[in-house]
């Protein structure tokens, strides 16, 4: 991957699925991004994918020199029907590529597709308050702290927080929204 490239953004496809494999299981094994414990395999994230696009929710990739080296996915918020105009994000990005705007670019591509489908607000659920690189992004493309769960989750032998950040899309809450 060279240094000057910039990413190449797409929608995501099921060939893509090794390379989001090897870019989430570091976040499992290692990290705090992710509250799971078990990294799971191609299977998994292949159904994962699949139930978020059989959702209609956008499902995107960042290439650098033809290598997937990020991904982010749109998701719902909550089960209920009232929850139906707000959706969670996802972004994740390979180690090698971090500091090169993939993030960004992939966070923002999210937002205006969401905006596109009607939904009016997007949720960040950050895994603890350390993970200064996320929320800076997030802060980036317009979200704001909402929230803070202290020691919400155990991992690593340690309890870690969720900082919740929350960005209007379109016209946010302003007048009823369109029907869903």
């Amino acid at each position: 991957m060279s240094a000057a490239s910039t990413p190449i953004l797409r929608a995501a496809t099921a060939a893509d699925i090794p390379a989001i494999t090897a870019i989430y299981g570091p976040n499992v094994a290692e990290g705090i991004a992710s509250f799971e414990y078990e990294v799971p395999d191609a299977a998994e994230m292949a159904r994962r994918q699949a139930a978020v696009l059989a959702a209609g929710y956008p499902y995107l990739v960042a290439t650098i020199d033809g290598e997937v080296v990020g991904y982010a996915y749109a998701s719902a918020y909550r089960s209920r029907p009232g929850y139906r105009f707000a959706c969670e994000n996802s972004v994740y990005v390979a180690p090698a590529a971090k500091g090169r705007g993939v993030g960004k670019a992939l966070l923002n591509r999210l937002i205006a597709e969401c905006t596109e489908l009607g939904y009016r607000q997007m949720i960040a659920v950050i895994g603890h308050l350390g993970n200064h690189g996320s929320i800076a992004l997030h802060r980036t493309c317009g979200f704001t702290v909402v929230g803070v769960l202290p020691s919400i989750g155990w991992k690593h032998g340690r309890w870690i927080d969720s900082v919740l950040m929350q960005r209007h899309l379109g016209v946010g809450d302003q007048g009823p929204p369109d029907a869903r």
